[in-house]
């Protein structure tokens, strides 16, 4: 969950790392830091806090002049967020410098053996163990003294190594963490995410697990596990570094809530035809399934619980939703009749990944859902849908939530199709729904202009709750979860109907109840649990549709969205809830984009 870059060329490398780190801050910005290579050797600065800390540093440091270096923005799992944690780290003898993301499950192990050879250590961190055991393996070969060094490394790490003895060179090792290498004329990067790389060039390669990479001025070499040189052919990236800016606006998460209507057009572009459904990236026998199990975690997890109760709705396949980080542990009961389903925006979330795993050790047939292209579970799942939403910056994921969800409904109109589930006029009415979403979702951006106003009403609340029954509480999930992991507030969300089996008993005079009732057959029952928190003095906001006029005599502020097909409603009701976790986070002096303790790719357990 950390954010590394390096580069070598002809420039100063300074400036690059930092604006490097800058668009990698959403990965961890606990501490940062940078090594330079410099005639004098190697020379590294350091601090706690965000990149803006070391920037400043780095302006009243000499001795910082260098065209080769590596730097890192950390979020923290070993060690507590200081200076000296900070990556990257030295060895005792000062020739190696290393930044790493990652976790190294066997460091106590890998220290104390070190330290029984008299290696002192200077941090808390597992990620210094590799570098002093580098140090120590070192012949004059930097590879070949890398190589040794992964061979004993268990664990997941993305690694960057300067060597002080050989100028102009970075080396890069993968396991189980992203690292893409870029091409450039006259210089070349690595980076954690393209995101630090598109305004130096849109040629990547990227690096697979087990692999190596010598990374100099005059080109890039990649080793496999075991060491044998092999030719990778770049991928060009289509977006600009526009995608990867705030475009104007004060956040990047208000900028993406914004983008949702073209990312939904963008998702749906290429896979509607002439009123017809087309995954040509899946080749799936739907009828040889007897079950679907959809796995992810956080926002994604609330995408599948959605996408549960669509597919079951349309399929009539019976399907089930887990937290990835659960589902690898029980030893789930799966065969080649199961569908394994995996949602992931970044497509390196660590449980995901090993669920992913599990699955298919199991024999299950494996479908992903993600954004970016080439990451980890896009290559282990046997087929991928991509969600098409670009980059999504702030920690909190919005457009790309509810390109999951379209696609979910795509796959779900696909599926019953292909299993005879569905006539011609009840696929066509479905499909003319899905088209209309990007324009709705526009239309509820509209709707939502006053929810600044009533953020100011409720930003005090010390804790409150969202209900929901259905795709409403689905929803209420994840509208829960964007108000608490920005805003700081405590917030469950509960299914309305268990509303009297405990959780009534914490409604109090003005205690906010937020109310999803934008599942229409199910309005009267989630009226009534309204005013049952009503008649214990609970202020209710709540989102409905807007021909649903009996809300007002119920609720004491509504929030409108347009009218949708049922199946389909999470994709619009989502978006005043984003608004309102915004705008509540705003009002609370909060930080965003990068809400504390949090990081945007979750790649460690």
């Amino acid at each position: 969950m950390c954010g590394i870059i390096g580069y070598t060329g002809s420039d100063a490398a300074v400036p690059v790392l930092l604006d490097g780190l800058k668009h990698l801050e959403y990965r961890g910005y606990d501490s940062a830091g940078i090594a330079i290579q410099t005639d004098a050797g190697l020379t590294m600065i350091k601090t706690s806090g965000k990149v803006d800390n070391l920037a400043a540093k780095a302006a009243v440091t000499e001795g910082l002049e260098g065209v080769c270096g590596i730097g890192h923005t950390r979020w923290a799992t070993h060690g507590t967020p200081n200076d000296i944690n900070a990556h990257p780290h030295m060895s005792a003898d000062g020739r190696f410098a290393i930044v790493h993301n990652g976790i190294i499950e066997n460091y106590l192990e890998l220290k104390k053996d070190l330290e029984k050879k008299g290696i002192v250590f200077a941090s808390e961190t597992d990620t210094e163990v590799i570098v002093q055991l580098l140090a120590y393996y070192y012949d004059g070969d930097v590879r070949r003294s890398l190589m040794r060094t992964i061979r004993r490394l268990e664990g997941s790490y993305a690694i960057a190594v300067l060597c002080a003895e050989d100028p102009g060179t970075v080396y890069a090792a993968r396991m189980s963490s992203p690292l893409i290498v870029g091409l450039g004329s006259g210089e070349n990067f690595f980076a954690s995410d393209i995101t630090a790389l598109i305004q130096h060039t849109k040629d990547v390669i990227d690096l697979e697990d087990g692999e190596t990479a010598e990374i100099r001025v005059s080109g890039v070499r990649i080793f496999d596990r075991y060491g044998a040189e092999t030719k990778r052919e770049p991928r060009h990236i289509l977006w600009d570094i526009a995608a990867a800016e705030k475009g104007g606006y004060p956040h990047f998460m208000l900028k993406e809530i914004m983008e949702q209507p073209q990312a939904l057009q963008a998702t749906l572009e290429p896979r509607i035809k002439n009123g017809r459904i087309h995954l040509d990236e899946v080749e799936l026998d739907m009828a040889k399934f007897n079950r679907i199990l959809i796995t992810a975690c956080g926002s994604a997890y609330h995408a599948g619980c959605v996408g549960r109760l669509v597919i079951e709705s349309l399929c009539r396949i019976p399907v089930e939703v887990e937290v990835a980080s659960e589902f690898r542990y029980r030893n789930a009961v799966i065969d080649e009749k199961t569908l394994v389903i995996v949602i992931s925006q970044s497509g390196e979330t660590a449980d995901t990944i090993a669920a992913l795993k599990e699955g298919k050790e199991k024999g299950a047939s494996t479908l992903a859902i993600c954004n970016v292209v080439g990451s980890s579970i896009a290559k282990l799942a046997d087929q991928v849908i991509y969600t098409w939403a670009g980059p999504e910056i702030a920690v909190a994921t919005t457009k790309g939530y509810v390109t999951q969800l379209i696609v979910l409904d795509l796959f779900a109109v696909w599926a019953a199709e292909k299993l005879g589930r569905l006539d011609e006029k009840t696929y066509g009415k479905l499909v003319k729904e899905i088209r209309a979403l990007p324009s709705k979702a526009q239309r509820a951006l509209d709707l939502s202009s006053g929810v600044g106003r009533l953020a100011k009403s409720y930003h005090e609340k010390s804790s409150l709750f969202f209900i929901g029954r259905n795709l409403d509480y689905a929803v209420a999930m994840e509208g829960s979860l964007k108000l608490k992991e920005i805003s700081y507030l405590h917030s469950e969300a509960y299914a309305a109907g268990e509303l009297k089996h405990g959780t009534i008993a914490l409604i109090e005079p003005g205690r906010l109840v937020v109310a999803l009732c934008c599942c229409e057959r199910l309005y009267e029952k989630t009226a009534s649990n309204i005013e049952q928190v009503k008649a214990r003095g609970a202020d209710v906001l709540a989102v409905a549709p807007e021909s649903n006029r009996k809300i007002y005599g119920e609720a004491d502020h509504v929030l409108q969205v347009p009218d949708t097909a049922d199946l389909f409603e999470p994709v619009i009701e989502i978006i005043p809830l984003q608004l309102l976790a915004y705008y509540v986070a705003l009002e609370n002096g909060c930080d965003i984009d990068k809400p504390k303790n949090l990081a945007k790719s979750v790649t460690v357990e």
